[in-house]
């Protein structure tokens, strides 16, 4: 059973706590107990908040990201969680290259579980400045996830 799931992207401040919060806000409404968590495959911002631009558009949802603080991927993260979750290949890519000998915990694309959006990936607003088209997908994304438990 799935009950760990981990998103990740490049340094933990806009995709994957976006979609943690998003996620973490969809299963407690639909009742499943859970345990969520993100990181970043980068150490740039470890204990830093979210991206003030991300906090806001999530905000404007009803999504709270104040209380995340980044954090790195960590080779533990393979034996802790049920399920991985990229936001794109780079990061998909960066994490298999730390998975450990043996373990066979499932790496997957987010947007694997939105492929109504036609989209494989989660661009990221840092970079884009579109931190509402962002959501857009992990909202789609996060919808698909929690049918699929």
């Amino acid at each position: 059973m799935t009950s760990r799931i981990l998103f990740v992207c490049l340094g933990n401040i806009c995709r994957s706590p976006s979609a943690e919060g998003v996620f973490r806000a969809l299963s407690e409404e639909a009742g499943k107990a859970l345990e969520i968590d993100s990181c970043g495959t980068g150490d740039w911002h470890v204990g830093k908040a979210p991206y003030g631009p991300a906090i806001a558009a999530a905000a404007a949802r009803g999504y709270d990201l104040t209380p995340l603080r980044a954090r790195q991927l960590d080779v533990a993260d393979f034996d802790h969680f049920d399920l991985i979750l990229a936001m794109d290949e780079a990061n998909r890519a960066d994490i298999e290259a730390l998975r450990p000998a043996g373990n066979r915990t499932p790496v997957r694309l987010f947007l694997d579980y939105a492929p109504e959006t036609g989209v494989a990936e989660v661009p990221d607003p840092y970079y884009t400045r579109d931190f509402d088209a962002a959501l857009d997908l992990v909202e789609a994304a996060s919808r698909g996830l929690l049918a699929s438990l």
